[in-house]
């Protein structure tokens, strides 16, 4: 009898759950705004309370496509009967299944078929593109554009949804100040405030206004924490700082993200102080949800809660499931320990079941922020499938960012830009025909070989009676058919190809040369110790260069590379980066100056690789010249100490005068806006844009030191030829806020410096304000 009450009463419940969302599929049909938080959370609470121990930590397991090589490069060795498994309610996600076929398969398996009819979360790694290959995102980080930075991520959200996925594991919001690390490319650069700027444009682009909307796809910002600061820059390295360094340079990007209402996040793979980020309670618990006050969830990265065994922090599985869950991981990507071992832990008392259900909250919570409840199948389109992935509007932006992400960093006597007529002009290089390295890596479903290739994009910006001639020169890499997972076999012997691409160079007015990184050369995994250019490119340039012809040097590159040996081979060097689907066009435009280059680098070019790690943002010193310590000072002896090209530099075809510093006022009181204004002409001969760069500097700031400069606003200007604009910025207190010298948070009086000017070595104009209490 008591079996059959319990029975009765698990069905009234279970029917006044369903009919509860069937009545607000209907209120949200009429007003999405029905979908509050409160409403939210009301459903959640009821459909936790339904949920069988093996439902919730099916909640928590995510798999893989077994089809699929993603993660450690290992294809899936288990055999699961996943169908079952969503039956039974034992699978919450899937990474790496895409489509409308299957993964409305497997939807209606989960919605139809299961017990509580929870629906799956399907996420990728969309990191520039799904199927329109935007440039990398340290490129456009170099536009200073945050319009075209959040419209790359709208339109791969578009592309995203449009194949049944619901959730990116992106923006890469990690600070890199380590070239030699691949993963720069996923990323913003050095700069705090540049880095922060980028993670709320990235996750608005890919959220929208309303996660619940059709063509909106959950983001997450990863890795949480401090993976772009691995030791010497190799991959999955430990990471070594303090709290304050943490705090003031690499959390602000993160802290952007959940500001913006970033919906998920993912954990890292380094250790952070010698514990594993993966497994800190405190980077997890008491920063992400106690100070922050995220309540989306923690997703790990590929299998982190069994490389707790690797890093020797966790003894065995059930130690790796504890530290990990522990810790405020809600989500276990492939590790399959926390579905192994959550639910003993609980029974011995090592973990709570209140652990558990928060857990299953935070997951359920975005799923129904998703409309996946509401609306199961509105990502399961057909006609969207087929009508939205490499659109011609998704391609001219493509074009668009990609043009305005182009840095100049050396147009002597100015060469550039080429006239389209008139002129026979030689590309030449191993990556000027190349078709699939502007695709970048991280390319999710982009088409092999489909980018425009810098000599296609060069034929078709010239008519038809101007000359292009074509020589390789020599090969980069020797292994055709290259992937993610393969290492690179660099050219090193071949030179069969240099008599020809000389002998095309000296029948031309100018040489275009092609060279810099194919698009396995950064990513993950992919760290380098040599970031000059490889194989045989820097001998088959100065063998051009013998020619006595103009060189217009473009840079394919996913990364900040050591050019010192190749600057004074060159007359003009256009920094191309890896540009996505219409890399040649838009190199063209620049090339041909349709477009007058705007971009700034992000990151700085080292002079050597021996400054590594190097950023505009350092401290001064006790001894920071030689006059201060009497022949003693931080320098190197045989090298300079500044970068070959720093952060915030680049050239235009035009020229920009700075006047007119303004400051509000000379003593602004703690809660008052410093007003910031600049005057900029255009003094040149082209309309052109500039970013105008603001930053500070903290002169004494009461027993901490502060860095010689930070930047805290730039401005990305039109200015026609002729013709004058005034820049405005704004301080606040908050702006001006550190770690104190007592571990709190917030700015001290005193005076501060402030430099407006085209880069972070190119600072015009000077003035100060003393802030007072």
């Amino acid at each position: 009898m008591k079996r059959s009450l319990l029975k009765m009463s698990f069905y009234l419940t279970l029917f006044a759950f369903v009919a509860f969302s069937c009545n607000s599929k209907k209120t949200e049909q009429k007003d999405k705004a029905a979908n509050t938080n409160s409403n939210i959370e009301q459903r959640v609470n009821d459909l936790l309370g339904l949920m069988t121990q093996e439902e919730k930590l099916g909640q928590l397991a995510q798999y893989s496509n077994p089809y699929q090589q993603t993660g450690d490069g290992k294809s899936s060795e288990h055999n699961d009967n996943f169908d079952e498994m969503i039956r039974k309610g034992q699978i919450g996600s899937f990474l790496n299944v895409t489509g409308v076929d299957e993964t409305l398969r497997l939807q209606k398996i989960a919605v139809e078929e299961s017990r509580l009819k929870i629906p799956l979360i399907f996420g990728l790694d969309v990191i520039h593109g799904l199927k329109t290959m935007m440039p990398i995102p340290l490129a456009e980080a170099a536009s200073f554009d945050r319009t075209a930075m959040e419209k790359s991520t709208r339109i791969a959200a578009i592309e995203a949804a449009a194949v049944g996925l619901h959730w990116t594991f992106a923006p890469m919001v990690d600070i890199s100040r380590d070239p030699r690390w691949g993963r720069i490319m996923e990323g913003a650069g050095e700069d705090v405030f540049l880095g922060v700027e980028a993670a709320k444009a990235r996750v608005k682009g890919f959220q929208g206004d309303n996660l619940a909307d059709a063509n909106t796809i959950a983001a997450c910002a990863k890795h949480f924490v401090g993976y772009g600061a691995a030791i010497a820059g190799r991959d999955y390295n430990g990471v070594d700082m303090s709290d304050r360094l943490m705090r003031e340079v690499y959390l602000p990007p993160f802290k952007a993200a959940v500001d913006a209402g970033v919906a998920t996040f993912m954990s890292a793979f380094n250790t952070l102080g010698g514990v594993p980020a993966s497994g800190s309670k405190y980077l997890q618990t008491d920063i992400l949800r106690g100070e922050w006050g995220f309540d989306g969830f923690v997703v790990s990265d590929w299998n982190t809660a069994g490389e707790l065994l690797n890093h020797g922090s966790a003894a065995d599985g059930a130690e790796g499931a504890y530290f990990g869950f522990n810790a405020g991981v809600d989500m276990d990507m492939e590790s399959r320990l926390y579905v192994a071992n959550i639910d003993s832990l609980i029974k011995i008392g090592k973990l709570k079941q209140e652990q558990l259900d928060e857990a299953v909250r935070r997951i359920l919570r975005v799923k129904f922020r998703l409309g996946l409840f509401d609306n199961p199948y509105q990502y399961n389109d057909k006609k969207k499938e087929e009508t939205m992935l490499l659109t011609p509007e998704h391609l001219a932006a493509s074009r668009d960012i990609a043009k305005r992400s182009i840095v100049l960093l050396k147009n002597e006597k100015n060469l550039l830009p080429l006239s389209k007529v008139g002129k026979t002009i030689a590309v030449i290089g191993p990556l000027a025909n190349d078709k699939d390295s502007p695709l970048g890596n991280w390319r999710a479903h982009a088409v092999p070989n489909s980018a425009v290739s810098l000599l296609e994009g060069i034929k078709a910006a010239v008519p038809e009676n101007t000359n292009v001639l074509f020589a390789e020169g020599t090969k980069l890499i020797n292994n055709a058919g290259a992937h993610f997972f393969m290492n690179l076999e660099i050219n090193k012997t071949d030179r069969s190809g240099f008599a020809e691409a000389i002998a095309t160079a000296k029948k031309a007015d100018v040489v275009v040369m092609a060279l810099g990184e194919v698009a396995y050369m950064s990513g993950e995994c992919r760290s380098y110790a040599d970031l000059g250019l490889q194989g045989l490119q820097l001998e088959l340039l100065k063998e051009i260069r013998k020619t006595g012809k103009p060189i217009v040097l473009t840079l394919f590159n996913g990364r900040p590379m050591v050019l010192t040996d190749v600057v004074g081979e060159t007359d003009a060097i256009l920094n191309c980066w890896l540009l996505g689907s219409e890399s040649g066009n838009a190199i063209a435009d620049v090339l041909f100056g349709d477009y007058n280059p705007s971009g700034k680098l992000p990151a700085s070019f080292p002079y050597h690789v021996g400054q590594i790690p190097i950023y505009y943002e350092h401290f001064s010193t006790g001894r920071p010249s030689l006059d201060a310590g009497g022949g003693f000072a931080t320098m190197y002896r045989d090298i300079p100490n500044d970068p070959l090209f720093p952060f915030g530099f680049g050239l235009s075809y035009t020229t920009f005068e700075y006047s007119g510093l303004k400051i509000s006022s000379a003593k602004p009181k703690f809660g008052e806006k410093i007003k910031i204004t600049a005057t900029i002409k255009n003094t040149g001969n082209y309309d052109g844009e500039e970013v105008v760069q603001l930053y500070i500097h903290d002169v004494a700031a009461h027993g901490v030191a502060r860095p010689v400069k930070q930047l805290k606003g730039f401005e990305k200007v039109l200015i026609k030829k002729g013709e004058t604009v005034e820049v405005k910025f704004e301080l606040t207190a908050e702006d001006l806020a550190f770690v104190r010298l007592d571990n709190s948070w917030g700015a001290e009086a005193g005076k501060f410096n402030v430099f407006v000017g085209s880069a972070s070595n190119d600072l015009r104009l000077k003035g100060e304000f003393d802030l007072i209490e």
